[in-house]
């Protein structure tokens, strides 16, 4: 063990120079990742904004969206290489850079092919500035490294920005305009340059590891994989799925890009993702369990927002302020999973059915509690569930894939992340939406079929209602209805799943374990060497 974490003297960073306070450099990084999460390409909470000013359709917008999740995704199989390779000076300066060009591009262009790839590459070198700061303050914040302990810092970095960048971004449009967020981040983004300039210094490692033999084919594919994905559950309903020629060509594509994926990992010595991470045991399990987990959150991105403004009346900055409940929830998510999970070392098997048994809370409360009067705070315990039961869902499986836990070898291991990141940031929040989706506009036309034939029976004596105003009750009956029906069959499926979960027989507690940076560059260089 001594190999992988053994004692060491305080922690410092070597990148900075000593005039800087020990205790502050940890924390520059730590402003470095916030400034660079919340450079993101677009902001999604800016849609409506943005929809009314370009000529972009909402669908454009979140393929854009996912687009740069999907980047950050495919970057993991390179990181490690990457931190290798350049100094954080170098890769800090170079990822602000492109993301200030990224804010430019977003903020002028009305093409979505252009804003689509604009996300993309953002994303992968969103992704990249974030490891090299995270990876420079690891053991700082977790001696042992322990990858329970990280994982739970990491997802309040990172979901936290989420919830905080949307009220960010309808604040500034509602004091503003939407552009100014993009030009305020690219500010940010400059300072943070002047910061590296005087502050970080070019240091690189004992061993440097070079670019070769990284199969940019592969990740080439598996981006156009998860992109046809991506489209086709984005852009289904506009354009009434398979009955559309867009969506036919889209699954072609994918189809095609994975089987030749598949093909090249049969003969590669080196392939992007290779079939020993597919068709891993903790790999498979997480993904499963991400694809339920995130159908039954699917609410959130489907009809909640119609809900709060159209059935509540909650005007745009009221809805925002709804984030702040699930950044309440988010923060106690991690630190329960931290005293818990990560210093406790309670089972994977008991941590995930206390994810699911939120879930089903969150769905119950919907279900019995959705009505047309429901006041603004009556909706603090099931957003504040929410977001709790996400994060402790995302860092359990997570650190399940750890090469300790999977059992896979250290080399492959960033592939494991990338296709968490698939399976979990893309497949999971753009499949359940879809699913769910189409599920409420069938039920949506059946109930609103029902509520107006009741109309329509009324007696001769009932008032006479005008045709439009009649139409819209019927649909915020309809609506309502449809909703709470959803949520039903939700719950249903949350409570299986709890009872399948504690049902099952697990034992493992987590004990995952980072090697070591002399280690690692000891794996990669022998590795490549074969």
């Amino acid at each position: 063990m001594g190999e992988w974490h053994g004692p060491q003297g305080p922690f410092d960073i070597p990148d900075i120079p000593n005039y800087v306070p020990r205790k502050l450099k940890p924390w520059l990084f730590i402003l470095f990742v916030l400034i660079v999460q919340f450079s993101g390409g677009i902001y999604l909470a800016a849609a409506n904004d943005m929809v009314g000013t370009t000529a972009l359709m909402q669908e454009d917008i979140l393929m854009a969206g996912y687009a740069s999740l999907i980047g950050m995704s495919i970057n993991f199989c390179v990181m490690f290489r990457l931190k290798f390779r350049y100094s954080n000076r170098v890769s800090l300066l170079t990822c602000a850079l492109v993301l200030i060009i990224a804010n430019f591009i977003c903020t002028n262009t009305t093409c979505a092919p252009l804003l689509v790839a604009t996300c993309f590459v953002a994303g992968w070198f969103r992704m990249w500035a974030t490891f090299a700061c995270n990876s420079t303050i690891q053991t700082w914040i977790t001696p042992k490294r322990d990858m329970a302990v990280f994982f739970c810092y990491v997802y309040l970095i990172v979901d936290g920005v989420i919830q905080l960048s949307g009220i960010a971004t309808i604040y500034t449009a509602f004091f503003s305009q939407w552009e100014y967020m993009h030009w305020i981040m690219s500010g940010m983004l400059v300072v943070m340059m002047i910061l590296v300039l005087v502050l970080v210094k070019p240091v690189k490692g004992p061993m440097q590891i070079p670019l070769l033999g990284i199969d940019w084919i592969g990740a080439a594919l598996w981006s156009g994989v998860m992109l046809c994905f991506t489209f086709i559950c984005v852009y289904g309903n506009f354009y009434d799925w398979w009955d559309a020629e867009e969506i036919v060509i889209a699954a072609i594509l994918g189809a095609g890009c994975l089987a030749i994926n598949l093909w090249r990992a049969s003969f590669l010595h080196h392939p992007y993702i290779s079939f020993q991470t597919m068709t891993n045991r903790n790999v498979k399990r997480a993904t499963l369990i991400y694809l339920v987990f995130y159908t039954l959150m699917a609410p959130e991105h489907v009809f909640e927002h119609g809900y709060a403004s159209t059935i509540l009346g909650f005007d745009e900055t009221n809805l925002i302020d709804l984030n702040w409940y699930v950044l309440v929830g988010i923060a106690a998510g991690c630190g329960f999973t931290y005293f818990t999970f990560a210093l406790r070392k309670w089972r994977y098997k008991t941590m995930a059915a206390i994810a699911f048994a939120l879930a089903a809370i969150y769905l119950g409360w919907f279900y019995f509690m959705i009505d047309y009067g429901i006041e603004k705070e009556m909706l603090f315990l099931p957003l504040f569930i929410r977001g709790c039961a996400s994060v402790i869902i995302s860092i359990v499986f997570l650190t399940s894939m750890t090469p300790g836990e999977s059992h896979l070898h250290f080399f492959v291991f960033p592939q494991a992340l990338t296709l968490n990141g698939f399976t979990g940031a893309v497949m999971g929040a753009t499949l359940g939406p879809a699913l769910i989706g189409e599920f409420l506009r069938h039920t949506l036309a059946k109930n609103a079929a029902i509520i107006g034939s009741r109309f329509t029976d009324l007696n001769a004596d009932a008032v006479y209602m005008p045709v439009g105003q009649l139409y819209g009750i019927v649909q915020q009956h309809a609506l309502v209805v449809s909703m709470k029906e959803i949520y039903g069959w939700l719950l249903i499926l949350a409570i299986a799943s709890f009872v399948i979960i504690a049902g099952s027989y697990g034992y493992v507690r987590p004990s995952a374990i980072f090697p070591k940076w002399k280690r690692i560059r000891k794996i990669m260089k022998v590795e490549l060497q074969r």
